[in-house]
């Protein structure tokens, strides 16, 4: 089974909302869709499922053309953020509704439904209603709606975001046991660059209604190919400073220093963008090639174990991830630290010029 996506575009009142796009999604394959709100997830993923028709280009199940093909006549299952229960319903009854809808045998529906929950681990809870399960029970119950179908694609848009962090974890855990067992296209949207390394697979990163970067995980996060899908994949979005790079030596602002290493050794003299992310950000200098930059304290954020500085570097606005308490004021000036093994280096137009050293180290 493959899905493919050939210049497919929408637009809706003049505005647009998915730019020209090319996709190719394999046969058991988990797709992570991962982009900030507004960014074009679900739009895609409607393109997808049917339940939109692109302005232009084609869409293809296996080589067929399915285009114009109505949602139901698709290979479709959808799960979306507000999972839906019929509350009447057992689960078992819940489960098994959409095989009565297509005229299913009883004992087909009956081991469908089995299998299926047994799969979801649901098979202690089928003769209960939806409001007697915890809420990951109710998402497990809405995906075995989802899965029972045998569909070929599977679109989970963000469907963990309305649970507490407990049961996120939980069902993050599942989701790929799940996915493998399923054998079908798994396409998950969400906008936390941290779900999606958890997921693993594949990652298309979107902004804006575009595509920028598509592939596995690892190597999306680790090898962003312009400055766009850097600060997507990082969270906080990525800093950035510029920077000029003389004689084998870069200048990051005014006056912070350091030698240029790596590829970034290689790079014709001129400007450039210099990026890293918060958690590349120290309050120690640990590496004696490390960057200092003397940075004006905005705001800060304990989350227990972590603070978020939210810093002022000239114009520019960064945000440190460090270990540890910090409870710094506002208006306090401070010191922070960088290792040149942690910055990348993006042309004039945003591409990547040379890769942060320690991506390319493994």
């Amino acid at each position: 089974m493959t899905l493919e996506l050939q210049g497919v575009a929408r637009s809706v009142g003049g505005r647009v909302h998915i730019h020209p796009t090319d996709l190719t999604l394999k046969n058991g394959t988990m797709n992570v869709l991962l982009g900030p709100t507004q960014s074009g997830k679900t739009s895609l993923m409607r393109l997808m499922a049917g339940l939109d028709k692109p302005g232009t280009g084609r869409i293809l199940w296996e080589g067929r053309d399915v285009t114009g093909v109505k949602v139901q006549d698709r290979q479709v299952a959808m799960v979306y953020q507000q999972f839906i229960n019929y509350p009447g319903m057992t689960v078992y009854e819940n489960i098994a509704s959409p095989l009565r809808l297509m005229g299913k045998p009883k004992a087909e529906i009956d081991r469908a439904v089995r299998q299926t929950a047994e799969m979801l681990r649901l098979t202690p809870m089928l003769t209960r209603k939806p409001l007697e399960l915890s809420g990951g029970q109710q998402q497990r119950c809405a995906l075995a709606r989802a899965l029972v179908k045998g569909a070929g694609l599977v679109l989970l848009d963000e469907p963990l975001a309305n649970l507490d962090y407990k049961l996120r974890e939980e069902l993050r855990i599942e989701i790929p046991r799940i996915f493998e067992a399923s054998g079908a296209i798994f396409v998950y949207a969400t906008t936390e660059p941290e779900e999606a390394l958890l997921l693993g697979g594949n990652t298309a990163t979107l902004w804006e209604g575009r595509v920028t970067q598509f592939g596995p995980t690892p190597q999306v996060y680790r090898l962003p190919e312009d400055a766009t899908t850097a600060r997507v994949f990082s969270d906080p979005p990525m800093n950035f400073v510029p920077a000029r790079k003389e004689a084998g030596r870069l200048t990051f602002g005014e006056s912070a220093h350091a030698p240029a290493t790596g590829q970034g050794y290689h790079l014709p003299d001129g400007t450039y963008l210099a990026g890293f992310r918060a958690n590349h950000v120290t309050l120690n200098r640990h590496s004696g090639t490390a960057v200092e930059f003397r940075c004006t304290v905005g705001a800060t954020e304990i989350t227990g174990s972590e603070t978020f500085l939210h810093l002022d570097h000239g114009s520019d606005r960064w945000v440190g991830l460090v270990h540890g308490v910090h409870p710094m004021a506002a208006g306090t000036a401070c010191a922070v630290f960088v290792d040149p093994a942690h910055v990348y280096l993006f042309d004039d137009a945003g591409r990547l010029a040379a890769p942060a050293p320690y991506a390319t180290a493994v």
